[in-house]
């Protein structure tokens, strides 16, 4: 099996061209990537800290602290001056895509997003899209560096859409440096052991896994000298090998669309779906609630004049409900409490896993709501080999501005509308895609607000999209 993951490699790199020049920079000897199209005279990012590596989809200046926290968008949109103010314009929220220059995002992926109409300063989205050259020459299953013949390296693309929250530093960081992260795990793939029964694509899994971790200690760490506010939601794309790993962790949301058929690639993680998780934590560790919250959920909130009545009221290990006589404990306020967009957990934050917020407390309180927050992300795996994908088939990434107001299906039908409108071989086709999906989204300005055509409101925050093409000519090189 060994050998057959070898050959794959090797055959990978040889037949995807030749590997990216190995780096001149100090902080990465034996990384690098590409990005895709880094605009002219953008500014450099500020120089890596040992065991980091700078630069990514997400440009922005700085040397101190306060150009660290300042306005950028992702490089590969190649924005002027002028152009970042467009794009932090409230009023107007104008759509922005990569300029068609001619030379396009990886797999001519499309990319759209929009500012919202107003909820925070700039927009809090960061997205990022790297093509990824792994160099396994360091390390062997020993420890113990490899020698020059034996070193293998291959490259793995990446997208990569981060949704910020209480401020945009968390999210610009993720975008700077977590594929540099999944990519120092995935020197260990070359030293690989066929002893255990371990699988070639649980070792990926496992490398993206601990890559989020890495990323949110590193934040945890930097958090002061870097101005990292907030959290943030993380929607990672990794293809490799002929599969496709999806990794979210938090509210952000991934479909495949093939031959008009919806595929889930991720679910979302509220208060509602990890309640469970979240009680059994408050149940064991009780000290995280302090006295003021309680690990049971009722159907609302109890009043003092109910001691001692029965009401409904369900636990960590219960699906459904059940009676109980009312205590004083009880009147405490429920670790999860609401529904649906409003829900949240210790009355504070309405997502439960992603990277950052080691800051966050309950308001009025010192409590901390991290230890309830996990970075951890559910990693769904596509094998793209397993079908033969037509260029309509694709790969939608949306961050929860889009998902707010658009539902699955409603999604299948915008692609086959835009698609159906280009010739299948023109590139531009998923940028139009994305810049549709945006649009739909958002509305247009009519009674005082953004609305759709059914007039309902539209999407109010941040909206990013990818459009990731599976099928087409040379696409899995």
């Amino acid at each position: 099996m060994l050998n057959r993951v070898r050959s794959a490699v090797a055959h990978l790199v040889s037949s995807g061209g030749a590997a990216p020049p190995r780096p001149k920079s100090p902080d990465s000897p034996s990384a690098t990537s590409e990005s895709p199209a880094a605009a002219p005279g953008a500014p450099k990012s500020p120089p890596a800290k040992p065991g980091t590596a700078s630069g990514s989809g997400s440009g922005a200046p700085a040397k101190t602290p306060e150009a660290r926290a300042s306005f950028s968008r992702p490089t590969f949109l190649q924005l002027s001056p002028r152009g970042l103010r467009r794009a932090d314009d409230h009023a107007g929220r104008v759509v922005q895509s990569p300029p068609d220059t001619g030379r396009r995002l990886p797999w001519s992926t499309g990319y759209a997003e929009v500012i919202n109409a107003g909820k925070s300063r700039h927009n809090e989205d960061q997205a990022c899209c790297e093509v990824v050259y792994v160099d396994s020459q360091r390390r062997s299953v020993t420890g113990a560096p490899r020698e020059a013949s034996q070193s293998q390296g291959f490259c793995f693309y990446y997208w990569g859409l981060f949704d910020g929250h209480a401020g945009g530093g968390a999210a610009e960081m993720a975008s700077r440096l977590l594929h540099r992260h999944i990519q120092e795990q995935l020197k260990d793939l070359s030293c690989w052991s066929s002893q255990k029964e371990v699988t070639h694509e649980s070792l990926v899994i496992g490398a993206i896994e601990n890559a989020f971790q890495l990323m949110d200690e590193q934040m945890a760490q930097e958090r002061r000298g870097y101005q990292v506010d907030g959290g943030c939601c993380a929607l990672v794309v990794v293809y490799l090998l002929g599969k496709v790993y999806v990794a979210n962790a938090g509210d952000s949301r991934a479909i495949i669309v093939r031959n008009g058929e919806v595929i889930p690639m991720s679910r979302e993680f509220t208060p509602e779906t990890e309640r469970q998780r979240l009680q059994l934590l408050g149940f064991l560790k009780p000290e995280l609630l302090g006295s003021e919250f309680t690990h049971l959920e009722f159907p609302r909130r109890v009043q003092p004049k109910e001691l001692g009545q029965r009401m409904l009221y369900r636990d960590q290990n219960m699906t459904g409900w059940a009676y109980k006589k009312i205590e004083l404990e009880d009147l405490r306020f429920p670790l999860v409490c609401g529904e649906g967009k409003k829900a949240r957990v210790m009355a504070t934050i309405g997502v439960t896993r992603g990277l950052g917020d080691h800051n966050l407390k309950v308001c009025s309180s010192t409590l901390p709501i991290k230890p309830f927050l996990s970075c951890f992300p559910e990693v769904q795996v596509y094998d793209l080999t397993q079908y033969e994908h037509c260029p309509d088939d694709v790969l939608v990434l949306g961050t929860d501005g889009l998902w707010d107001v658009t539902n699955d299906s409603e999604v299948a039908t915008t692609v086959d509308r835009v698609l159906s409108a280009y010739e299948p071989n023109d590139p531009s086709r998923y940028t139009a895609l994305a810049q549709a999906l945006v649009l739909g989204a958002r509305g247009t300005p009519r009674d005082r607000g953004w609305r759709l055509p059914n007039n309902k409101l539209g999407s109010g925050d941040d909206i990013s999209v990818f459009v990731i093409p599976l099928g087409g000519p040379g696409n899995y090189s």
